[in-house]
């Protein structure tokens, strides 16, 4: 008679968490930091024998050293804020809007289009007000079309967002070389660069103030639309479950339209927002890979547009330190994004030991011994 098999527990087990205390989240994400830190310090004094210390100070003069440096810094955190807050409610319904590079570019071309063409025609309140409508409703466009596609035919989303992006790019290409292409670029010159016609006017002396104002608005604005509102319930039902929602009577297909059109007029607006208050130009790199970018900070944030603030101002301190950095100690740039993803490693890594823990498995002693 063979002897009886004897199964072992494993050494280490992943189990998923319950829930966790607020406070214990946030602890480990300072340490995720702390870990990425000590990481990123080892790497640059075995590659550059330079002082951890001294450059992560060259970082930070690089994202806030100076008031020019600061401003930019923030103007460049509200654009992917806005990206951001635009995919919140499409990604807490579990639909993979991967299209908002192509939304940022449509909102931007028509913004473009209407700066040249209206730039003499309209005072700059009144353009910037035409403007902002015609992003929003090109983004929405934009938008409503894989959302459409998903709710009658059950399309993929996430490769039709996807290929809508390179649509998107092509337009731009077009529009740049029917308006403006004399050196065979692919960028439209600054517009209107004399008369400032539809650019964002100075407020507190700042060019970029109405851009904040505009994108803590839809901040504050998404919030309150995902946590208080019956169709912000309707959008979680359905990214908990498509069955149960429509056990609950929620018509998924009015869903998908209805909140993919908000998620892609925000990402309109944040092309207008590039062009009329940063760029004042249109090109294929308008829209800059924020559209992917502004993924992890809707992802990290749990879609809650408050934390998306630090996240988004966390990535643009990483893009304008590693910046800073590669110019004053002469690193190459894959050094310097190395440091950034080992940052930015550490800290999505911590969401593991947010949502699961290792429990270790002890061998109890047999009896009498």
């Amino acid at each position: 008679m063979s002897a009886p098999v004897t199964q072992h527990e494993p050494a280490v087990r992943i189990v998923k968490r319950d829930s966790i205390p607020t406070w214990k989240a946030w602890c480990i994400r300072l340490l995720a930091v702390v870990l990425a830190l000590l990481l990123s310090g080892l790497f640059i004094f075995a590659v550059t024998h330079l002082n951890p210390v001294a450059v992560y100070q060259g970082m930070f003069e690089g994202a806030f050293g100076s008031e020019r440096n600061t401003w930019v810094t923030i103007r460049d955190a509200m654009m992917l804020l806005c990206v951001g807050v635009g995919l919140a409610p499409a990604f807490k319904m579990r639909f993979w809007n991967i299209g908002a590079e192509g939304q940022i570019l449509v909102g931007g071309i028509l913004t473009a289009g209407l700066m040249i063409h209206l730039g003499y025609t309209f005072s700059t309140p009144i353009l910037l007000c035409i403007m902002a409508l015609a992003s929003i409703a090109a983004g929405a466009l934009w938008g409503l079309i894989p959302a459409i596609f998903k709710a009658r035919w059950g399309t993929n989303e996430t490769l039709f967002t996807l290929m809508m992006n390179y649509v998107a790019i092509q337009l731009t290409s077009y529009c740049v070389a029917l308006w403006e292409n004399p050196a065979g670029s692919n960028t439209v010159g600054i517009i209107n660069m004399q008369t400032r016609a539809g650019w964002f006017p100075k407020i507190l002396g700042q060019d970029c103030m109405l851009n904040v104002i505009l994108v803590m608005t839809l901040t504050v604005g998404m919030f309150l639309y995902l946590k208080y509102t019956k169709q912000g319930y309707e959008i979680a039902v359905v990214g908990e479950s498509a069955n149960t929602a429509r056990y609950a009577g929620i018509k998924l297909s009015r869903v998908y339209i209805r909140t993919m059109a908000i998620s892609g007029a925000i990402c309109g607006l944040a092309g207008f927002i590039s062009v009329a208050g940063a760029g004042h130009t249109i090109s294929v790199d308008t829209a800059g890979g924020r559209g992917f970018t502004a993924i992890i900070v809707a992802w990290l944030a749990k879609f809650n547009t408050f934390v998306m603030i630090l996240i988004a101002f966390l990535l643009a301190f990483l893009e304008k330190g590693a910046i800073e950095i590669a110019s004053q100690f002469n690193l190459n740039n894959d050094a310097s994004n190395i440091i950034t993803g080992i940052i930015l490693f550490c800290i999505i890594g911590s969401e593991f030991f947010i949502n699961y823990k290792l429990v270790f498995h002890r061998r109890k002693e047999a009896a009498g011994k």
